[in-house]
């Protein structure tokens, strides 16, 4: 479950908490709910193809390897959502605390990346991958029981509000289309077939979403009731603001989890797509050459968008891995489940059309 789980709960779940707090008023914990039950339904096709594949796959269909390329594709843009919120989170320790200088974090260290992938960096620092993953979710514990008292106290105090969020109607719903990126992850079990079979591999995601989704809501419940958005422009790092009346050690606390989180994710990212890219090439492309493309097209995206810009096209570009992986889920179905993945599979099409970014 641990896999899995680590994908999902990311450095996004700071971010999310603020926007949805912004966008959504007092009725984020419900837009928390709806997309931690999209996120199910798409985990729900991906476990049906697993199950219906078993242990000993056969060939890949077209089908199949463009699911591949997809999530290829989605992981170059996810890579940059990852750093570009390690650059954010990362200059609020120093005096440049301005897009500029997070850019310019972000870009030191998608170069870092590439030297490390053309030698034998990445071996060393996956073996790290538990510790960040132990350390983040620690702090994570800590960040809800610190919201808990917090919370308990404002009860008490009568310090609980109603907040006004600041979109309504099909703003709302589109921007929650350009947040699924945030509780993505959980497909990365489909992918452990060669560590663990199949009925595993299914129990990790189910296990991994159903701990998220706990997380997720009890997070934002706690949060948008109790906390003051920040005034002015949001910013990705608007939760460090909000949790100075938590406690004075939790903002740092976590910054050092965002940026333990945002470059393990980027790593285990730009080792997925450069295996995914030379499986897809036949090898004529190798793995080396793909974490060139995955630098280049970060470090492209990093000086042409914002972070909340990066956020919504990685939601597209996994929403169209998901459309994929639910049509082939509905095309060996039959029945109300042909109809459900279906009908999923048009869903993620909406999503990947019409999700956008926040307004920062």
């Amino acid at each position: 479950m641990v896999t899995p789980l680590a994908s999902i709960i990311g450095s996004g779940f700071l971010v999310l908490g603020p926007i949805l707090a912004h966008g959504f008023g007092a009725w984020a914990p419900a837009m928390m709910g709806v997309l931690c039950l999209a996120a199910w339904g798409f985990g729900a096709a991906i476990r049906a193809n697993i199950a219906r594949l078993g242990d000993t796959p056969g060939p890949e269909t077209r089908m199949e390897q463009l699911a591949s390329a997809l999530l290829a594709f989605a992981y170059v843009i996810s890579v940059a959502y990852y750093l570009n919120l390690f650059g954010s989170f990362a200059v609020q320790l120093g005096p440049w605390q301005d897009q500029w200088g997070a850019r310019l974090v972000t870009s030191v260290v998608f170069v870092l990346i590439l030297v490390l992938g053309y030698g034998r960096g990445f071996a060393m620092l996956e073996r790290a991958e538990y510790l960040t993953v132990t350390l983040k979710l620690a702090i994570i514990a800590g960040l809800l029981a610190g919201l808990t008292v917090f919370f308990g106290g404002a009860v008490q105090t009568g310090g609980l509000f109603l907040p006004q969020g600041s979109e309504q109607g099909w703003g709302a719903l589109t921007l929650g289309f350009g947040l699924l990126v945030t509780v993505q992850g959980f497909e990365t079990s489909r992918y452990l077939g060669d560590s663990y079979d199949a009925g595993t591999r299914i129990r990790s995601m189910r296990l991994a979403q159903g701990v998220a989704t706990a997380i997720y809501v009890v997070y934002v419940l706690l949060l948008v009731y109790a906390h003051h958005v920040p005034e002015g422009a949001l910013s990705e790092t608007a939760v460090i603001e909000m949790m100075r009346d938590v406690s004075p050690l939790l903002p740092w606390m976590l910054i050092g989890a965002a940026l333990a989180a945002q470059f393990s994710a980027a790593v285990a990212d730009t080792g997925g797509s450069g295996g995914l890219i030379a499986e897809l090439s036949g090898q004529r492309i190798s793995a080396r050459q793909g974490y060139l493309v995955l630098c280049l097209a970060g470090l492209a995206l990093t000086w042409s968008a914002d972070v909340f810009q990066i956020i919504s096209y990685a939601s597209r570009a996994f929403a169209l891995y998901y459309m994929v992986q639910a049509a082939i889920a509905a095309r060996h179905a039959t029945g109300a489940r042909r109809i459900l993945w279906g009908a999923l599979a048009l869903l993620a099409a909406t999503i990947a059309l019409f999700g956008q970014p926040v307004e920062g």
